[in-house]
């Protein structure tokens, strides 16, 4: 019934992955402290993708203080078709040290049918799977498009708000399409309808007024460094289990996966026990998880017999669908300042937040993904939660919440987002595209 999109696809394919690398190259870091105009590079090498593909209207879409975000749009062929918004996000994570990659973490680079380099999977895919189902209807599909492209994503999306505000009509949709989740495995398609919430905050603690000498005052007074860890420690039981009393806990997922699998996929070593209670899908979607993500304190290379005077660390913490990220943040906070003992100063600077979601699968969307699914991998979607968390998906479900919102993407839990070696399966990105092209003919009817 598709055999057109196939071979389609199946054409285009070399130009789509040609596409690909060209992001890929393109160091869109969006990460304060790095250059914004990379950034602003990625925002002009994908508007002139979408360009390519046959989208009308192509513009950067500006707010002050924020990265750009990039809009186009084709009108739909009936009036009463429906329009579907098309999102992705341009910006990637920082690639951390260069030594930690097989390969360069800008050049992609193939080996053995996986795609490498820093966005590959999250999220400049996103962007060539909607030019590819849309260049796979040569450019004019059968239902009116839109597409959306965000430069912080990675960030946390801390202007999205601003940009629903300025530009609300333009970006209203009858379905909305948001190719930033990931697949089950390679060759097992999924539909994600649950993420975790996310809040994060700063906690500082000082002792002393300046660092003093560590043989003269050691024993009678604390350093910062040892009121810290008592701190971070707290956060977690003797089992792994996060300790911050109030936090949700959400019911176990009618799949589970496998433990081998799951610690070959994470690169867990040898010995290494897992944390908390329950199944792994349990742990990972329905249960909130505490990380600490980074410590300020003086490098051992240059460490000194001194009684460290201050010192800080980053905590996150995903939040389990239920939760609230407001309550939950007065939760850690109130956990962080009665955890830091012997009188130690201390101070939690609240970050980030963003809210846990559950989706609806009962809208013509699903029906119509699953229509591609069948096609593309000769089998339905699973579906699936994510650990994760996407701001965008709260936000447009409530400014749109008549619109269907489906996630989709082409990663796979080998894809090691967020990590040196990111990569693609190159069979995931085709079959994905080709999924998305189907399900856009079938939205029509």
């Amino acid at each position: 019934m598709h055999d057109d999109l196939t071979s389609a696809v199946d054409e285009l394919f070399p130009t789509l992955r040609s596409d690909l690398e060209e992001l890929v190259r393109v160091d869109s870091i969006s990460a304060p402290g790095f250059d914004p105009g990379r950034v602003r590079h990625g925002a002009e090498v994908s508007a002139a993708q979408l360009e390519r593909a046959g989208l009308e209207g192509v513009r950067i879409l500006e707010l002050d203080g924020s990265h750009p975000a990039v809009f186009a749009e084709i009108g739909p062929p009936d009036p009463a078709a429906p329009t579907v918004l098309l999102y992705a996000h341009y910006d990637v994570q920082p690639p951390g040290p260069a030594e930690l990659w097989n390969t360069p973490p800008f050049e992609p680079t193939e080996s053995r049918g996986r795609l490498y380099g820093r966005g590959t999977a999250d999220d400049k895919v996103g962007i060539v799977i909607h030019t590819g189902a849309i260049r796979a209807h040569e450019g004019r599909p059968p239902v009116g498009v839109k597409v959306f492209l965000e430069g912080e994503e990675e960030i946390g999306s801390v202007h999205l708000d601003g940009f629903l505000a300025r530009y609300r009509d333009l970006l209203a949709a009858d379905v909305i399409v948001v190719a930033d989740a990931a697949n089950w495995a390679v060759g097992i398609p999924a539909l994600t309808t649950s993420l975790r919430g996310l809040i994060d905050c700063t906690i500082e603690v000082r002792t002393l007024e300046a660092g003093v000498h560590s043989g003269v005052w050691g024993g009678a007074f604390p350093d910062a460094l040892s009121v810290l860890v008592r701190a971070l420690a707290s956060l977690h039981d003797e089992q792994g289990n996060v300790a911050v009393p109030g936090l949700v806990r959400g019911e176990r997922p009618l799949i589970d996966a496998d433990w081998d699998e799951a610690r070959r996929d994470a690169g867990v070593l040898a010995g290494v026990e897992a944390i908390g209670e329950g199944s792994i899908t349990q742990r990972l979607w329905a249960g909130p998880a505490v990380s600490i993500l980074s410590i300020d304190a003086p490098p051992v290379a240059s460490s000194i017999n001194q009684l460290v005077p201050e010192a800080r660390a980053k905590v996150s913490v995903r939040l389990a669908p239920g939760d609230d990220p407001e309550r939950a943040m007065d939760s850690l906070v109130r956990h962080l300042e009665r955890a830091v003992p012997w009188g130690a100063a201390v101070n939690v600077e609240r970050g980030a937040s963003a809210h846990p979601f559950s989706l609806d699968t009962s809208g013509p969307a699903y029906e119509a993904f699953q229509a591609g699914f069948r096609h593309a991998y000769g089998r339905d979607a699973v579906y699936t939660g994510i650990g994760g968390s996407i701001p965008f998906v709260q936000a447009f479900s409530e400014a749109f919440p008549g619109a269907d919102l489906v996630l989709t993407g082409a990663g796979d839990p080998t894809s090691y987002i967020h990590g040196p070696d990111e990569s693609l399966d190159l069979g995931e990105f085709r079959r994905s595209a080709l999924a998305e092209a189907v399900a856009l003919r079938a939205l029509a009817g």
